[in-house]
């Protein structure tokens, strides 16, 4: 027999007398209960994965109460006793996953003021909807192909105050819905947005007959005859296309210190092009706890289809344009995040 054919014989047998000392080992530990129990270790094993819930969600929930008083009692100098509130809503459920991410969010603000011997006043009234979809080729590119759409207006009727009988504004009148294409800038997570989109479609909505009859917001106004009487009323939608630009950015100053800004700015392309809508939010935060936090808010607008007016000696109404509308608030209150 040749050497090498032996040599193969011998580890061969060599081999199986192990697997076969490896198998009685085995049958010999399993008898006595030496090894664990594999199906029931894999059975708890299965139990505690099926536990954990495999989510691409992110959810904020935030609620906020803003409260500002002043009251007098023999005060020299005079004044009136007031008390101001401000709710807010903050919603907002992101989806990612991979090359796709998807933002949603609500947000809703309602200010009221009380004073003494007078009837609550609005102070600050919005609802904003946005939504925007993203995709990008690359999972390390901050670059994002998007589709957005937003949706501001507001929950009930804007007066000029004392006047009560006639509104300036109601629910969705005016109404602004932007939907368009374009690209996104991202980055820090959702610290720094850039959006930028050539492709926007604006639809201004007057859904209150009365405002649309004025030509509010930029609407065709109702045509009449010598007399004043309506002989077609005024359109409650309009429609226009151009460049969208947005920006978000937030930034912690101090540890508790928090800076956030939104700014948008849009032009039409066939209605005065280079004329620019303006809206812009920004918010300066100090985190006292958990829960407790003290704002300060400013906030500028402008568009060139909200015109302002004036009544001169004979009461009636002079048109003097638009104008840059611009407010400021300070306030103290309590932040819950749910």
């Amino acid at each position: 027999m040749k050497p090498r054919i032996l040599l193969l014989i011998v580890l061969f047998s060599i081999s199986f007398s192990g697997f076969s000392q490896t198998d009685s080992i085995v049958s010999f530990n399993l008898q006595h209960g030496l090894l664990p129990n594999l199906e029931k270790t894999k059975s708890k094993v299965d139990t505690i994965l099926g536990n954990i819930e495999i989510t691409y969600w992110k959810r904020k929930n935030q609620f906020g109460l803003d409260l500002n008083g002043v009251s007098y009692e023999n005060w020299n100098a005079g004044g009136t006793d007031a008390v101001a509130a401000l709710f807010t809503v903050l919603i907002k459920r992101t989806y990612e996953r991979g090359n796709i991410r998807w933002n949603n969010e609500l947000i809703t603000r309602y200010g009221i003021n009380v004073q003494k011997n007078k009837n609550i006043e609005k102070t600050e009234d919005k609802i904003e909807i946005n939504s925007t979809f993203g995709y990008r080729t690359d999972p390390l590119s901050n670059w994002f192909y998007t589709a957005k759409m937003n949706l501001k207006t507001q929950f009930s009727k804007g007066y000029e105050y004392p006047n009560r009988t006639t509104p300036i504004s109601a629910f969705m009148a005016p109404g602004y819905l932007f939907s368009g294409i374009g690209a996104q800038f991202s980055k820090f997570g959702d610290s720094l947005n850039l959006y930028f989109s050539p492709a926007t479609h604006k639809s201004t909505w007057v859904l209150n007959q009365y405002l649309a009859d004025r030509g509010n917001f930029g609407v065709e106004p109702a045509i009449r005859d010598s007399e004043g009487n309506i002989i077609r009323h005024g359109r409650k939608f309009r429609s226009e296309f151009g460049i969208l630009l947005t920006n978000e950015l937030t930034i912690r100053i101090y540890e508790n210190v928090e800076f956030m800004h939104r700014l948008s700015l849009y032009t039409d392309y066939m209605n005065n092009f280079g004329n620019i809508d303006v809206d812009w939010d920004a918010h300066l935060n100090f985190k006292v706890n958990d829960f407790i936090r003290a704002k300060i808010n400013t906030a500028l607008k402008y568009d060139d289809d909200i015109k302002t007016y004036t009544v001169n000696a004979d009461g009636e109404k002079e048109e003097h344009g638009a104008k840059i509308q611009w407010m400021q608030k300070i306030g103290i209150g309590i932040v819950l995040d749910i």
